[in-house]
């Protein structure tokens, strides 16, 4: 069963908070290197992260290098909106929508089914992490990527995790095609998200509260 959304974005968008003139351009330019197939640093929901566009198996091969992570440790992805979901998942549970609307924290579900995204992004077992952001920077970022952003820590594979952007190595910020400006003189207070796996009947499992 779908849901049913406002087909208008137009109106969608503006629904949406109102963002400084100083990030509409760090999201422009952040947008575009992703189009191009490039990868950057960038403000999330919780920690920085290392992104690009979801779509794409060359971008998503190059973070994994960039982290010096194998391949089968699937990465998470962030959406704009719950519409975005039905474009990866082949059949999102109807509980998945009740998760969504109650979460008061950042939620990563892991869903089955993923669809329409590269193999080497997709879990061995065809399940993807899917979070919806709802932070004003990295929610315009994705809505106007107009397609999932991958999202993994700015970090290496085994270092620990940078809370801000100060905390970020110089040798990773040397390695992306983009660093975003907004967001740097924040405090180290955010946190992981929490995170559920969904099966396809919808039994659902807490991997992190």
């Amino acid at each position: 069963m779908k849901k049913n959304y406002d087909k208008n974005p137009t109106e969608r968008e503006d629904r949406r908070p109102n963002i400084p003139k100083a990030w509409q351009e760090d999201i422009r330019r952040a947008v575009e290197v992703m189009r191009n197939g490039g990868v950057i640093l960038y403000p999330t929901d919780t920690i920085w992260g290392i992104g690009c566009d979801a779509t794409n198996a060359d971008a998503v091969k190059r973070i994994y290098e960039i982290k010096r992570r194998e391949d089968t440790k699937a990465m998470l992805v962030l959406v704009d909106s719950d519409n975005r979901i039905q474009r990866y998942i082949q059949d999102v549970p109807n509980v998945a929508w009740d998760l969504l609307d109650c979460a008061d924290k950042p939620l990563t579900v892991i869903f089955d089914g993923a669809k329409n995204l590269p193999e080497n992004l997709i879990s061995d077992d065809g399940s993807l992490g899917i979070r919806i952001t709802r932070e004003p920077f990295s929610n315009q970022l994705c809505f106007r990527m107009a397609r999932p952003v991958v999202s993994t820590s700015a970090n290496f594979s085994g270092e620990p995790s940078a809370r801000c952007f100060d905390e970020i190595s110089e040798e990773l910020k040397s390695l992306v095609d983009y660093v975003c400006t907004s967001r740097r003189n924040e405090k180290p207070n955010s946190k992981p998200s929490s995170i559920i796996k969904l099966g396809k009947g919808g039994e659902l499992k807490i991997i992190r509260q």
